[in-house]
């Protein structure tokens, strides 16, 4: 019997109240959009299937209609575990307005935990994610009044703490892939990434649930290799052939994304995004540029002649654009939470996706690799840190953000540098002579006596022995057992004026504080 279906009937498999199981990356990296759109369609035709729980480990939208946001429909979802959930305003906005049960797990956690579903075994044992919102100590992974579970327990191993994410049943997994055999066979050979395509299919598989995957084209039986499948065709249920599957919602095909080019680089889409890339290397000098240029120096100050390393979102993703540009990628390994090394790393819409890497691997082996401390150094956001080392990047104005990865690379790197602005909403700032000016301050200060959730605790920190830095535009900080202290200050900022009446606590002052290279703050010169 063929396992070929339409989109239409595969959104038939799934049943109220299942538990539903996704994958993806903002941008549209590895998301099955066309299933997404026919659990939508059918939910508006029909009212059903209702009360679905959806978990997944990423962000995965447009925040507009794709991804999570075809999910967002009041009866549709009653429960969300989302590791990342930006890209999709309207399920947002569900959690918000107390909808639906809203949850958040650190990404890694989550790939792992589907994988110990499909092993069946008692759920994922872990130090990720103690004293952060994870711990049930600290909010249980809940975001909002509507969440009830704990998702994870504090059990004790040879006299240390660790989390137990519980183990559930996942019914259906929505997976993406390049391409199916005739007996069912799955590739992923054209994908830009891994991700947890696996642990997923084998959570659905071996809890008895449905395993439907997404594919570009249907391939004649045996061609291909058995080294060319990455799913096979025991676990998989369903398949649904979409020839319009693109590498993201933008780009039809790339091989340079999907590891297939290892020559001269190649992007074949002239999209918004792609523009929007090209501009972006004539953008004038600013704040972002500079705390990067600081950000950089400790990238080979971590006593390893070629150090491993990940870069996040947001201003990280302008340390690695430096990296590049002054060719230095030879001097390290370049990592990121997808499951991808080496290459030339894209940023906005696109984070997750490299060109040219060197490796793909799945997920869940990424996220062993950092949890079993392979991470030299790590270069993350943050959108306030408060007087105990601990930052907040999940919850912000009371809205559910989600970690990502960051719990799991934040808690794990040898070195942790958190890079970011000092203040926000109204700044004006001025730079690119050698000095950094305040022209105006900001509303929302960020570095606050008491962040609003924990995504990153400084007291684990500690105890992890990490090296932790606070890199800002106007002052440098550190972890230190006694509190954070700031040890760096940048040319032309008024110390009391622009910093310390910036923040809501009082930092430890190392004697001699020193100041920042002025070529840091110089335009020109990479």
């Amino acid at each position: 019997m063929s396992k070929f279906m339409t989109a239409a009937e595969a959104a038939n498999l799934i049943n109220d109240g299942d538990t539903v199981g996704l994958m993806g990356g903002g941008g549209g990296l590895m998301e099955a959009t066309c299933l997404f759109e026919a659990v939508q369609a059918r939910f508006l035709a029909t009212q059903t299937p209702r009360n679905l729980t959806m978990i997944h480990a990423l962000g995965i939208g447009d925040k507009k209609t794709k991804g999570m946001n075809c999910f967002a429909h009041e009866g549709l979802v009653r429960k969300v575990i989302g590791g990342h959930w930006v890209w999709s305003p309207a399920m947002q906005r569900l959690a918000e307005e107390e909808k639906i049960e809203a949850y958040i797990l650190p990404g890694g956690v989550s790939s792992q935990l589907l994988r110990e579903i499909g092993a069946g075994r008692p759920g994922l044992f872990t130090h990720v994610g103690l004293g952060t919102v994870c711990d049930p100590r600290q909010g249980g992974g809940k975001m909002n009044k509507s969440a009830q579970d704990d998702l994870a327990e504090v059990v004790q191993m040879d006299g240390r703490e660790y989390l137990r994410y519980k183990p559930f049943p996942v019914h259906v997994a929505l997976v993406r892939a390049s391409a199916a055999d005739e007996d069912g066979n799955i590739s992923f050979e054209h994908e830009a990434a891994n991700l947890d395509a696996q642990s997923l299919a084998l959570a659905a598989r071996n809890s008895g649930g449905k395993v439907i995957v997404q594919v570009r084209e249907r391939l004649p039986h045996g061609a291909l290799k058995a080294r060319e499948v990455r799913i096979p065709s025991a676990w998989v249920d369903a398949i649904v052939v979409d020839p319009d599957q693109k590498a993201s919602y933008d780009i039809p095909f790339d091989p340079a994304l999907s590891g297939e080019l290892t020559g001269a680089v190649r992007y074949q889409s002239e999209s918004a995004d792609h523009a929007a890339e090209k501009a972006a290397a004539h953008v004038a000098f600013s704040e972002r540029q500079a705390v990067a240029r600081r950000a950089s120096v400790e990238l080979f100050n971590t006593g390893k002649a070629r150090p491993v390393v990940n870069y996040g979102v947001g201003v990280p993703d302008a340390v690695a654009k430096l990296i590049a540009a002054r060719g230095e990628q030879h001097r390290l390994y370049q990592t990121i939470e997808h499951g991808t090394y080496g290459g030339t790393l894209l940023d906005g819409v696109l984070f997750g996706y490299a060109r040219n890497a060197s490796a793909m691997l799945d997920a869940a082996t990424q996220f062993d690799f950092y949890a079993g401390g392979g991470l030299d150094i790590a270069f993350l956001g943050f959108g306030e840190f408060d007087e105990h080392g601990n930052v907040n990047v999940s919850r912000l104005g009371g809205l559910t953000v989600g970690p990502g990865g960051f719990i799991d690379i934040a808690q794990n790197a040898k070195k942790v540098v958190f890079c970011g602005t000092l203040a926000a909403k109204g700044v004006k700032l001025q730079t690119g002579d050698g000095q950094m000016r305040v022209l105006q301050q900001g509303a929302v200060k960020k570095l606050v006596r008491q962040v609003e959730q924990i995504t990153y605790s400084g007291p684990q920190g500690l105890v992890r022995r990490q090296e932790v830095l606070y890199l800002t535009e106007r002052a440098s900080f550190r972890l230190t057992p006694g509190g954070i202290e700031l040890f760096e200050i940048a040319p032309g900022i008024d110390l009391q004026r622009d910093v310390l009446d910036q923040m809501e606590f009082s930092p430890l002052l190392a004697a001699g504080l020193s100041v920042m290279d002025r070529a840091c703050f110089q335009a020109g010169g990479d």
